[in-house]
């Protein structure tokens, strides 16, 4: 492939804030693009790899975000070969890691020297960049480069709500489970409740949607979170938007809360009641941008913990609801979805996609992706009367002809769960496919051998559906376009199902007094198989098991953990097995909690996480007490904000007796644990190179003396700007607000010694110094007597030091003489990576510096 011919243009200034989404779900394989116009500096074959409308956008001479495609795919032979879902997750979660460290690695190399931030996916082997028509033309000419797509927003599935997502007031009253949803009924749920005792037991469903009301009384037990007594976010809950952060599950929308309703809701509105749920916040409101998408998605694949970090693909979901798609398809849309249901299919995943609203009750085609990609299992939607909803999405599909949708489902006049704890009822194709979704969980857990086995669960679901007669769009009585393969019958499906799991029901007591004991945990641990419960209110347990051979194992808070090995169950028999725990004693927990120079700290939470044990706050004294019975757990403690350099204390807790614990928090790391954060004494550099920087929103780009190492990246110049910021990526910098670090909104790749909006006149000035000898010379970036351009009466000097031994930062400050917008009130201070997904806020329009404060940004050592 030759190189292009056109000279490299230098980039744009971007001058418009991008959102602030971080990562998402698409996947970028199969894919036909429309033919573009060939961009001037390309060769006709790299040309052929432009989509039409990033090479639209890109030639008008806007920068913009795209997807870079890379050709490799993942092997997953390794996968498909593996026994257990646990252990299918796990290999295909390796391949696709691997696959994307070793096919990444040139582009990135490439990237860095180019100083374009990105952010990458290994789901679907693709980074995303925001560039001009010079990047693209070089990128497509790259012989690893599959294609360039433009980054783009999908929508929610869903047509009507009778309220608005703040008015709880009008909302319907809550259910009392005397009736269950016509939906529910309509597809058999209820009876497969009561003729097989089974509601979704041991079954986890994940939902990359608008996110869920983690609190609402219909889904807070269900949550895999919630241990009986607090919630959990580790493994459990992920916001790539920001919207509702990492502590546990919200929904700004409506929509999630009232999906995840359908499928595992109380009181009669959900078909799977028994099963827990899993969400990723994939869409920022009812619109889904593509990086919050992908991130959501490969999330799914491989949970990780609150702070991104130690996946666990043995914790993905056994099904994954999805109601959002991207409108009505036409000849510049491509088949974006298939490598990541690829990966969800290989590590024993199952999927269910809304077929889209766009239809009209006559029209055939109208089905939208990710429901219209033939690999998808998508869900059209008809009402109470027994009719097609005049919206539902007909096939064939636009994009491969394969038939939509594959299943039909309730869809209109859906009440379920809503926000605000309250109730609600809507319509669209969003509503029908978490029917199916809870259905698949109802089939799994009363066949487990289906678990991790697409085509069969699939296959079953079809082979059930009650027929329907309209092949008007194709198709015939018992397969068409419009109905798919008919309305979903569970029952019939579950009657289908091979039964060669054994039930095994019992209770758990408190061995000393009876009492049943609610929200324990059981364990079933097998050769290939393992599943979860929990005991209910009167505690009730219910297992399905593969015949075999299984260890139990029970715990629960203030009970002392049980095990029963060799627990035998034989196919065909329905076994009851009641179990015992023996209660522990209660001791004291006390401390006191020290910041990170060793002071004592007040403010802090101290807490146990997953137990009931009222959390404690540290006095003025740093003194905190905590009543905890006997047992293994985690300690935990939170700073007060602001935070400064203080980072989360966690550390293991044996409780055997009264216990005195000093809680010494460490210093904060980002995310990747690649800086540190800390305070350290003054050591003011006086700066000796005056520069030509001033005025107001400029920029000025300065040698660096030594290359500077950043985030993994060597520089050799960097862009100091009027607002306090050294950016490694921009040449200079548009009139952007500060926000909190780290932020995928532009700009990245900033040291932000105090971005705000300075003015820098004639009383100002920004200096250069070097001190030191080579290896270990240190250069200064000097702000001084800069002025705040809402007060120019209020000013200061401040600096950011580079270590060259170290390749620490240091901020630094003088003249600061303590008013509020002096020390910081509506400036940000911390550092940020070059795709803004990863980085350490030190402060955001906070009070907190003074002349005493120099705060040291040190990398892991390599």
């Amino acid at each position: 492939m030759q190189p292009p011919t056109k000279a490299r243009r230098p980039r744009a200034a971007r001058l418009a804030p991008a959102a602030a989404a971080v990562a998402a779900l698409t996947a970028f394989s199969a894919f036909a693009a429309s033919v573009p116009a060939q961009a001037d500096g390309a060769s006709p074959q790299a040309a052929a790899k432009i989509d039409s409308r990033l090479l639209d956008t890109v030639e008008s001479g806007t920068d913009t975000a795209f997807f870079v495609v890379l050709n490799d795919r993942a092997d997953f032979s390794k996968a498909k070969a593996a026994h257990g879902h646990a252990k299918k997750a796990e290999a295909a979660y390796a391949a696709l890691r691997e696959t994307a460290a070793v096919g990444q690695k040139p582009l990135k190399a490439f990237l860095n020297k180019e100083k374009v931030g990105y952010q990458s996916y290994w789901i679907a082997n693709t980074l995303r960049v925001t560039g001009d028509e010079a990047l693209v033309e070089e990128l497509a000419a790259r012989k690893d480069v599959a294609q360039l797509i433009p980054s783009r927003t999908y929508k929610i599935d869903s047509l009507e709500q009778q309220v608005q997502p703040d008015d709880a007031s009008t909302q319907t009253t809550a259910p009392d489970g005397s009736t269950v949803e016509w939906g529910i009924h309509d597809t058999k749920a209820d009876q497969v409740w009561d003729q097989y005792g089974d509601r979704g037991e041991g079954i986890v469903i994940g939902s990359i949607d608008s996110g869920v009301q983690g609190s609402h009384p219909a889904l807070k037990t269900s949550y895999r979170g919630w241990t009986g007594t607090t919630s959990v976010p580790d493994y459990n809950w992920y916001d790539p938007s920001g919207v509702c952060g990492p502590s546990a599950p919200c929904d700004n929308q409506g929509h999630g809360t009232h999906t995840m309703g359908t499928m595992v809701g109380t009181g009669g509105i959900g078909m799977a009641p028994g099963a827990k749920w899993i969400a990723a916040k994939g869409c920022e409101s009812n619109q889904c941008s593509d990086p919050n998408l992908l991130a959501a998605g490969q999330w799914m694949l491989a949970p990780t913990d609150r702070n991104g970090q130690n996946p666990r693909p043995d914790l993905a979901p056994d099904v994954i609801n999805n109601s959002w798609g991207n409108g009505k398809w036409d000849a510049s849309n491509e088949n974006f979805y298939q490598d990541m249901l690829t990966a969800w299919h290989a590590a024993g995943i199952m999927d269910a996609f809304a077929a889209g609203n766009d239809g009209d009750g006559v029209t055939c085609s109208t089905t939208h992706p990710p429901g219209a990609t033939g690999a998808s299992f998508a869900v059209g939607a008809y009402g109470a009367d027994g009719k097609i909803a005049h919206f539902s999405g007909f096939g064939p599909s636009p994009i491969d002809g394969s038939m939509r949708p594959n299943i039909t489902a309730p869809g209109v006049g859906v009440r379920s769960a809503y926000n605000n704890g309250g109730y609600t009822t809507m319509d669209g194709t969003s509503m029908a496919t978490p029917h199916v979704t809870g259905a698949i969980a109802l089939l799994l857990s009363a066949a487990p051998s289906l678990i991790g086995n697409i085509d069969a669960t699939r296959a079953l679901l079809n082979d059930s559906a009650v027929d329907v007669d309209d092949t008007h769009c194709g198709g015939t009585a018992g397969a068409n376009n419009v109905w798919g393969n008919g309305k979903l019958d569970i029952l019939a499906a579950v009657d289908a199902a091979p039964h060669s799991a054994v039930i095994v029901t019992g209770t758990v007591a408190d061995k000393a007094t009876g009492a049943a004991l609610k929200d324990i945990t059981i364990k079933a641990d097998g050769t290939d198989f393992t599943r979860t419960v929990m005991t209910d209110a009167d505690g009730h347990y219910r297992l399905t098991l593969p015949e075999g051979s299984y260890t139990l194992t029970l715990s629960g808070y203030g009970y002392a953990t049980a095990t029963d090995t060799g627990f035998e169950v034989t196919a065909g028999e329905r076994t009851t097995h009641d179990l015992t725990m023996n209660a522990v004693p209660h001791h004291a927990v006390t401390g006191t909690v020290l910041d990170v120079t060793g002071k004592p700290l007040a403010g802090a939470t101290v807490s146990v996480p997953g137990t009931p044990v009222t959390s404690a706050t540290s006095d003025a004294s740093g003194h905190y007490a905590l009543d905890v019975a006997e047992g293994s757990y985690t300690l935990k403690a939170v700073p007060a904000a602001p935070v400064k350099c203080n980072g989360e204390y966690t550390a293991a807790l044996t409780v055997n007796a009264d216990e005195s614990r000093t809680v010494s928090l460490p210093n904060r790391t980002d995310a990747g644990g690649t800086y540190t954060c800390a305070p350290v004494a003054t050591s003011w550099i006086a700066g000796t190179t005056k520069t030509s920087l001033t005025g107001d929103e400029d920029a000025l780009t300065v040698n660096l003396p030594f290359p500077v190492k950043y985030y993994g990246v060597s520089y050799n110049t960097a862009s100091v700007t009027t607002n306090g910021l050294v950016n490694f990526l921009q040449p200079r910098l548009g009139d952007y607000a500060n926000v909190a670090l780290p932020s995928a909104g532009q700009p990245n790749g900033v040291v932000a010694a105090f971005w705000d909006d300075l003015t820098l006149d004639k009383k100002s000035s920004v200096y250069t110094a070097t001190t030191g000898t080579a290896g270990s010379r240190k250069f200064a970036i000097v702000w001084n007597n800069a002025a705040l351009a809402a007060d120019t009466s209020v000013r200061l000097s401040f600096e950011a030091v580079f270590d060259e031994a170290t390749g620490a930062i240091t901020l630094q400050y003088q003249g600061v003489d303590g008013t509020a917008l002096e020390r910081g009130g509506s400036a940000t201070t911390g550092i940020e990576n070059q795709a803004g997904t990863d980085g350490l806020g030190y402060s955001f329009n906070q009070a907190v510096v003074d002349n005493t404060t120099a705060i040291r940004f040190t990398p892991k050592a390599a």
